[in-house]
């Protein structure tokens, strides 16, 4: 859609569900369009759910398959959903991938959106639909109301952060 921010869903924490018998967490339908709705997003967003799995069952055909619909896409803004695992090693591919034209945004959550308040999904799709539209063309992780470079940026599983490298 001309004019319009792409969003590419490809599942992780942002998009799980929760078993309330059991306390799994399971992929079933993404939130995307909930939480637009929720938010009265005014934007012009078209989106596609790519996938729906864990970024640590993620291979290179899941990658060549973003790369390539970011690529096709018409927008030059794109917002990708990614589980945070290996949000990292997706976007420094997406950097080599020659879309110097578009500015792509990867963000994803610590915590499920399924788990309401607590989740901070909300907020990082807020910060990556600001993000997209006013940061130049370029691949970019967005967290915690920070975005990052993909070359200096790294997770801390301790703290459960996004922090520079540098």
């Amino acid at each position: 859609m001309e004019g319009s921010i792409q969003i590419f869903i490809t599942g992780g924490t942002f998009d799980k569900s929760y078993n309330y018998k059991d306390g799994d967490l399971y992929f079933k339908n993404t939130h995307l369009p909930e939480m637009l709705k929720r938010s009265r997003c005014r934007l012009n967003v078209d989106f596609e759910t790519l996938m729906m799995i864990d970024s640590l069952e993620m291979n290179e055909s899941h990658i060549e398959k973003i790369i390539s619909k970011c690529k096709s896409s018409s927008s030059d803004k794109i917002i990708i959903t990614h589980g945070t695992d290996r949000i990292v090693q997706t976007a420094k591919k997406l950097e080599k991938a020659d879309l110097n034209e578009k500015t792509i945004i990867l963000t994803g959550a610590m915590i499920p959106y399924a788990f309401g308040s607590s989740s901070d999904g909300f907020f990082n799709l807020g910060c990556a639909l600001s993000f997209v539209q006013s940061l130049p063309n370029g691949i970019y992780i967005t967290m915690q109301g920070q975005y990052f470079s993909p070359n200096n940026v790294q997770k801390n599983k301790e703290k459960g952060v996004f922090e520079k490298i540098n």
